[in-house]
């Protein structure tokens, strides 16, 4: 069987050094050249349908229908990263001990799922870093609240837009950037939807090796360690027969920058 719970919540703060600080989190993310890089925009676009499916397998629940509300509930939709294949592999091997120990098949099936759920909040905070960085940017270059791609974009393909218009204005680039600093030139949406695209490309790339500095932030703050926690608490809950589902909160904050955006998004597009 599993190690007791304070035998394995003693082994996190040396797992967390080892795999999420430097160079630790260096080698981690080497997985992630290659289809990683293709992985993440794809994940960025599931994931929404994490917080519907578990919602829809909550309420299907509550009404009666436990099995299939725990099978919604259990239903992975992200696709699983090279990185987050390691990382579960790590848990697994070096914090669990699970390659050393024999357990009866449902058991192990329940706890790989939960390592799932666990790694799955890599993609979270992978987008939330993203987030940020869009922030940074959007709030430097800009002077404007863009927390994320799509209200990023207007500002990009603008700067883009005033360049080229001043590049080739017949009297020279210098009373060209005077004329449009009085007169500002609109960006069409081609445009637009052209800088989107290639933030978007960028944005997968940044993603999928977010943890590189997102990694050590969070073992430094700590939050490597509660979630690892929480996860060790619903692994030995299952280990005693009991449904203790891994808790997370990531795709919320997730999604409540992707709501954010979309609204300051269709804001500024009503405003003209």
């Amino acid at each position: 069987m599993l190690p007791d719970v304070d035998t394995l919540r003693a082994r996190v703060p040396g797992f967390v050094r080892a795999q999420f600080l430097w160079p630790g989190a260096l080698r981690l993310h080497g997985a992630a050249l290659g289809a990683d890089v293709l992985r993440a925009p794809l994940n960025i676009v599931l994931a929404p349908l994490v917080l519907v499916v578990r919602g829809l397998g909550w309420l299907v629940a509550r009404v009666g229908w436990v099995r299939f509300g725990g099978w919604l509930s259990t239903r992975r939709v992200l696709l699983r990263t090279a990185v987050a294949a390691r990382v579960a592999a790590a848990i697994r091997r070096d914090l669990l001990g699970m390659d050393a120990t024999h357990l009866p098949d449902p058991l192990a099936a329940r706890i790989d799922s939960l390592i799932a759920d666990y790694t799955a909040t890599r993609s979270a905070v992978g987008e939330i870093t993203t987030a940020l960085a869009t922030l940074v940017l959007g709030g430097i270059a800009f002077q404007a609240l863009t927390p994320g791609l799509a209200s990023l974009a207007p500002g990009l393909a603008q700067s883009m837009a005033e360049t080229r218009a001043i590049e080739e204005f017949p009297l020279g680039q210098g009373l060209g950037g005077l004329w449009y600093g009085l007169f500002p030139v609109g960006a069409p949406p081609w445009m637009i939807a052209a800088a989107l695209v290639a933030l978007v490309m960028a944005g997968a790339v940044v993603t999928a090796f977010a943890g590189v500095i997102a990694d050590p932030v969070q073992v430094w703050t700590g939050l490597h360690r509660n979630r690892l926690f929480r996860l060790i608490d619903s692994v030995t809950a299952a280990a005693q027969g009991e449904d203790r589902p891994f808790a997370s909160r990531e795709h919320l904050f997730a999604r409540a920058f992707d709501l954010l955006d979309s609204g300051l998004t269709l804001l500024r597009a009503w405003r003209g």
